[in-house]
């Protein structure tokens, strides 16, 4: 008895190991198929309301490309393309030839082998297991592997080509011949282990795909250890503490790597279901908190907000990237990504990534700001040559289904990004590749339910400001004092920049006057437009155009073609002048309102109570009667007939007492220690 008790132990033991052999290939090679080949699934609104948008013609990012091979089997435009193969497998087309080191023409190549080989698996069609077809494919498959393109960017060679070409090889595996299965390993052999972040799954998937084909049952396992490995919160990247992704430095990269990153990993959860390589409890986890505590904010009727992008401002990049999370988190089983809803209320400081989110049940305001801790904008390859100010206090406001900032990019005066104080040029913007710091550390925020703070010392290419943005149910109220600059070009502060839509207002003492097309007006009191009141407190008076312009996606993504965009842009700002010298601003923004509203709104209820470089404090009923203050030095202040002695630089929430103020909430500017 005590024998065979140990033979029983023995073969226990020995169970996870001997699980490793070829039927766990076979198992995870049928799942791989099974999740590549489309598929209806009757009642997913998601798809239905993605079938909506129209599919791209030019596609550069990964993840979007994924998403378009979501969409039916577009017939017309596979013939289209079909009939331009020529007879050596190329297709008439693609330029071979191409330099460009984002949108490389061969890629396309790639897409189209994929689409091709998914339409001969897929039952549904007339097409499937056609001989035609597979003659096709292999013609376009040798092709391939006879001129061997390469792209001078890396990530092409070893990560979008053999991911993209592995698919089809996946697919298509049984009717390869032994010369084509030879060529199809050297592919995959172009991705090997190494990198960290999404560039090192994205590397290891690549070495998954080999394994299965060469049916190397360590190398699929060592692959699949490396993949989930980034599945933790602790790195130094990657996923963060407070829920924020980044990549590229200490950069926030929601949309960009992290949404990369999230997409594989649910597509890796589902490929290893039920099998020994399945991803453990906590995985899953770490994965399911990352969109409910950090991407899930990022979103506003299934756009993404302008922020989270990155450098991908590619043309409906917001709405693609929306999708995109959205299916994950339905793929997770998370709910909560409702087109025409708002079911995340509430405020949000990402302080490892500073970077901040406001909900209301009627609106949302995100805000991007940047440390000598954090990088706030890159320019990579040809993506987002002019949106060197993009980390810089970058604040966008969202109502409905369409905010106006996204189809504005072609005709942005990338120097006024809504939110941030910059030199005002008509120089095109020399970013060059560089990552932009701010040089102050004193960056924080403050969170309490639907109220808030958060605050940037900037100081960057000689200009420097103390910029405090302040949050309640209804408003934001924005500040800056010491905006100094040497420079004799003029300083400006950026109120609002977007597409106009109907007719833009200023309140005058005999009502409403509309702003036409082509003015530019001067304000000291209240304005409106696109369902959003502005309210100049001090330092006016503000500048509003409404012109029309014109421009082109090229100009900023040079994927695209030169194609002129023309259209009316709304701007509102404050001109600080030549070499100012501690200058302010103070203004309030508030979303969801018609212009009788912002009439109507008695301005008493905001309470501008200090705005110096060192403290800014308000307070008043909109704040609840409680006072919020940003502090960047030691002091005493007199507040409301109290004094209060501020012994530390940070944010406070302050509550009246008898006998004065006290603190009730603090955070400092290190982010390990402030309130995640």
């Amino acid at each position: 008895m005590k024998k065979k008790k140990y033979v029983l132990l023995i073969a226990f033991i020995l169970l996870p190991s001997l699980s490793w052999g070829g039927s766990t290939i076979d198992a995870v090679m049928a799942h791989y198929r099974s999740l590549l080949i489309p598929r209806k699934v009757e009642g997913d609104t998601i798809m239905a309301g993605l079938r909506q948008i129209q599919r791209e013609k030019i596609v550069s990012d990964q993840m979007i490309q994924e998403l378009m091979n979501r969409y039916p089997f577009d017939m017309a435009a596979i013939r289209q393309y079909c009939a331009k193969i020529n007879h050596d497998g190329s297709f008439a087309d693609i330029d071979y030839h191409d330099t460009k080191r984002s949108g490389w023409q061969p890629k396309q190549h790639a897409e189209r082998l994929l689409e091709l080989c998914k339409l001969y698996a897929s039952p549904t069609t007339s097409y499937y297991h056609s001989t035609e077809l597979l003659n096709q494919i292999h013609l376009l498959m040798d092709y391939w592997f006879k001129t061997k393109p390469v792209c001078k960017n890396w990530w092409y060679n070893q990560i979008g080509i053999p991911k993209t070409l592995g698919q089809a090889f996946i697919i298509i595996e049984d009717r390869l011949s032994p010369q084509q299965k030879t060529e199809a390993v050297k592919v995959m052999e172009q991705a090997q282990f190494g990198m960290t972040g999404q560039n090192k799954v994205w590397l290891a998937s690549n070495v998954l795909i080999r394994a299965l084909l060469t049916n190397d049952d360590s190398l699929m396992k060592a692959a699949r250890d490396t993949i989930v490995s980034e599945i933790r919160n602790d790195g130094e990247e990657g996923i963060r503490p407070d829920w924020s992704y980044q990549l590229h430095g200490p950069q926030q990269q929601f949309g960009n790597y992290g949404l990369a990153f999230l997409t594989s990993m649910v597509f890796f959860h589902k490929l290893f279901q039920d099998t020994p390589l399945q991803l453990s409890s906590q995985q899953v986890s770490i994965l399911t908190n990352l969109v409910s505590q950090g991407f899930r904010w990022t979103v506003w009727h299934r756009r993404m907000d302008l922020s989270a992008l990155g450098r991908q401002l590619f043309h409906n990049g917001d709405l693609h990237k929306g999708y995109c999370l959205a299916l994950a988190a339905e793929e997770l089983g998370i709910g909560g990504f409702p087109l025409h809803a708002n079911p995340l209320v509430g405020h949000k400081h990402f302080s490892y990534s500073d970077y901040t989110v406001h909900r209301t049940p009627h609106w949302m305001m995100s805000l991007k700001m940047s440390s000598s801790r954090t990088i706030g904008s890159e320019h990579v390859n040809e993506d987002n040559v002019q949106g060197y100010y993009l980390g810089d206090g970058a604040t966008y406001y969202y109502i409905g289904d369409d905010s106006g900032y996204m189809d504005a990019l072609p005709l942005w005066d990338w120097r006024k990004v809504p939110g941030t104080t910059a030199y005002d040029d008509t120089q095109a913007i020399n970013f060059n590749g560089r990552s932009p710091r701010n040089k102050s550390s004193q960056v924080a925020g403050l969170n309490m339910g639907l109220y808030g703070v958060s605050a940037m010392r900037y100081e960057k290419d000689g200009i420097k400001a103390s910029k405090a943005w302040f949050f309640t149910p209804n408003a934001v109220v924005c500040l800056g004092s010491g905006i100094s600059s040497d420079s004799s070009l003029h300083v400006t502060t950026c109120i609002d920049q977007r597409l106009t839509a109907g007719t833009p207002k200023i309140l005058t003492p005999t009502g409403w006057q509309t702003v036409p097309p082509g003015a530019k007006v001067h304000i000291n009191g209240r304005a409106w437009h696109r369902q959003v009141g502005y309210f100049v407190l001090d330092s006016g008076p503000a500048v509003m155009k409404n012109e029309i312009t014109t421009g082109s996606w090229s100009d900023n993504m040079q994927m695209y073609p030169y194609e002129v965009v023309r259209d009316t842009l709304f701007t509102l700002y404050f001109d600080h002048g030549s070499r100012p010298r501690d200058k302010r601003y103070a203004y309030m923004v508030m979303p969801h309102v018609s212009p009788e509203d912002v009439a109507n709104y008695r301005l008493s209820q905001v309470q501008v109570m200090m705005n110096t470089p060192t403290l800014q404090v308000v307070g008043g009923k909109a704040f609840a009667n409680r006072l919020w203050a940003v502090v960047h030095s030691r002091q005493t202040a007199r507040l409301n007939k109290a004094t209060i002695t501020f012994d530390k630089p940070g944010l406070y929430q302050l509550r009246p007492t008898r006998k004065g103020y006290v603190i009730v909430q603090y955070c400092d500017f290190n982010p390990k220690k402030s309130a995640i």
